[in-house]
């Protein structure tokens, strides 16, 4: 890894030879300008989760576990799985420790259930009594683990992928997973000053977590950046609040909105995670925060398929400025383009090989 005459860190990638232009194209759509065409990234969203399903389908839960906890295991999938890949366009190979969405409940004591794909955190808090137990535990076994996959990623990463910092949710997705999500929703109603309380916990010790694994991977000369793989040379961060899809854009004001402010504050570039039409009806509160640079939106499935009922809400992100990450199938892809001008768009598109992936690029390139 070496600082080249821009001052920029520029990574060595096998198989990425653009990696700085594609960097610069990432750079330029930050700050909702095209460099010389939009980025795409050959990756659906959440493509990194399915790839135990087969392996672990038929394993006990403790058996999940001891998979999900094995480091060296966790590591060389990932290798393999881009073993031979050329990284077109933005595909950028990010290795991040995955333990699951609600990790940083547990960093508090919360118990985790490990299945396929994800894990789940079981409600730690029964009683309003029970809230002075919550401590940060950097020494707990989720914590632990988290530091010591990130250590043997750096290890083994050395011109063949970069190493990421866990996905983090503080704030309400965190007190969600403390009180169980339906249960916080009533609490709202009958008790908000101890649902305050929980939310300054959630958020109160985020800087110290952020900073931690933020350390580590600098001082090994990484770029910032998490499961999402797009990289910023200063601090990148996902915020983001599926709980709030569960509740009004009034009690978002109230509990989530400050916890945002908060969270943003010190980070070079935040792109916010929203989970669907149930999130975007707080768009309004979301993007009344400045540091908030750019929307990923993941329209779902079923009826939230496909891509085209939504070209009005992304045109109204891009009429704001707002850049905004699109995924959507490949068969979708020249209906989208035909309908929707590429500006601060940064496509995701799911593929199935190299020569798919060449000639999307390739019509990419004339998008105008």
């Amino acid at each position: 890894m070496d600082i080249n005459t821009n001052g920029w860190l520029y990574v060595a990638i096998e198989g990425m030879p653009h990696f700085e232009m594609a960097m610069k194209r990432v750079y330029a759509w930050y700050e909702n300008q095209i460099l010389d065409r939009p980025p795409v990234r050959f990756m659906a969203h959440n493509a990194f989760l399915e790839t135990a399903k087969e392996d672990i389908a038929n394993f006990s839960r403790e058996e999940k576990e001891a998979w999900w906890f094995n480091t060296e295991l966790q590591v060389e999938l990932f290798i393999k799985s881009i073993d031979g890949c050329g990284f077109h366009a933005e595909t950028f190979p990010v290795f991040f420790p995955n333990l699951g969405p609600e990790v940083y409940a547990a960093f508090y004591g919360s118990h985790l259930v490990y299945g396929e794909v994800t894990s789940w955190s079981v409600p730690l808090i029964q009683d309003w009594d029970q809230v002075d137990q919550l401590k940060l535990d950097m020494n707990n076994k989720y914590f632990k683990k988290l530091e010591e996959l990130t250590y043997h990623a750096l290890e083994r990463c050395e011109s063949k992928f970069l190493v990421g910092y866990t996905d983090l949710h503080p704030g309400l997705d965190c007190v969600a997973s403390w009180r169980d999500p339906q249960q916080l929703c009533i609490d709202m109603i009958d008790n908000p000053e101890q649902v305050r309380r929980l939310a300054h916990m959630a958020i109160e010790d985020f800087e110290t977590i952020y900073n931690y694994f933020d350390r580590i991977l600098k001082n090994a000369g990484q770029l910032s950046v998490s499961w999402m793989g797009i990289p910023s040379q200063g601090r990148m961060h996902i915020p983001s609040c599926d709980f709030s899809s569960l509740i009004s854009p009034e009690f978002y004001n109230e509990f989530g909105l400050p916890i945002l402010q908060r969270e943003v504050k010190t980070m070079t570039h935040n792109i916010f995670h929203m989970d669907g039409k149930g999130v975007a009806k707080h768009l309004e509160a979301i993007l009344s925060v400045p540091e908030v640079h750019a929307i990923q939106w993941v329209q779902g499935m079923g009826d939230n398929y496909p891509i085209m009922q939504w070209t009005p809400f992304i045109k109204e992100l891009q009429a704001r400025g707002v850049p905004v990450i699109v995924d959507l199938a490949s068969a979708d892809l020249e209906e989208f383009m035909d309908e929707m001008d590429p500006h601060g768009i940064f496509l995701w598109v799911a593929t199935e090989n190299e020569t798919e992936e060449l000639a999307i690029l390739k019509r990419i390139e004339g998008w105008s």
